[in-house]
């Protein structure tokens, strides 16, 4: 087999779960390790992987859009998932936090259809429009910065804001995870702050994510697997995620 031959075949092993491991490529594909490493520098160096200890998974440069308002209808299944499982956690009369995420306007829609008696923090526009229809809901928006990709307020008027309150829950949304250092993160510094500043108000600590999520991650690091409580997901990872996971105590929904 060719060297270009078994690369095409990494890269589809690779999306089709998610990471890979030099070993067992090399028992698949009878060469040394040495050879699939140098396999997975190509790929590397073509930005269609990251390698990993042991690895890869795959890059930030997955196709991904990093405009959140332009995200909406992506994985819409999957996101309606994540915020059922999401409004089971939530008890009426809490007092909550929905961060900026596609996938909290799916549970924003949920809060409001199922009459959930609730006060909701968020800084995302999308998010407080649909909350604001409903009777039981006291909504309040965090005011701020205003970034039109995000279609939210960030940064240091928006933190202030946030770190007036005192979460019972919050549901932070990330653009993926890096399961090297445990890491969650997202696309740049002014969201990653904002994050931290709700995390540090929040008694109970959810990223919602799509599993798909658990295999890149992007530049910004907001928090570590000490930082939170859950992950709610769509579906289950590999078995060797799931155990990282458990073994740093973050629980999977």
């Amino acid at each position: 087999m060719f060297a270009e031959e078994r690369q095409v075949g990494i890269e589809k092993t690779l999306h089709e779960y998610g990471k890979v491991k030099v070993k067992e490529l090399s028992e698949k594909y009878n060469v040394t390790e040495d050879c699939i490493r140098k396999d997975l520098k190509t790929l590397e160096n073509e930005g269609r992987l990251k390698r990993t200890y042991g690895g890869a998974i795959l890059s930030r440069d997955y196709p991904l859009e990093r405009e959140v308002i332009r995200r909406r209808d992506y994985n819409m299944d999957k996101k309606q998932i994540i915020a059922a499982k999401s409004e089971l956690k939530i008890k009426d009369d809490e007092t909550i936090f929905l961060d900026i995420s596609t996938t909290n306007i799916e549970l924003a829609k949920l809060l409001v259809e199922k009459n959930r008696k609730l006060v909701v923090v968020s800084n995302m526009i999308d998010i407080l429009q649909t909350l604001a229809v409903s009777p039981f809901i006291t909504v309040i928006g965090t005011g701020g910065h205003m970034y039109e990709r995000v279609n939210g307020f960030m940064g240091s008027a928006a933190m202030e804001v946030i770190k007036s309150y005192s979460f019972d829950r919050a549901f932070f949304g990330t653009c993926g995870i890096d399961m090297t250092e445990g890491a969650i993160t997202t696309l740049g510094v002014e969201d990653g702050l904002t994050k931290k500043a709700a995390l540090t108000c929040s008694r109970h600590k959810y990223i919602v994510m799509e599993k798909e999520k658990f295999y890149f991650n992007d530049s910004y690091k907001y928090a570590y697997f000490d930082d939170i409580g859950a992950i709610i997901t769509d579906e289950r990872p590999d078995t060797a995620t799931v155990e990282a996971l458990e073994n740093a105590g973050v629980v999977i929904y």
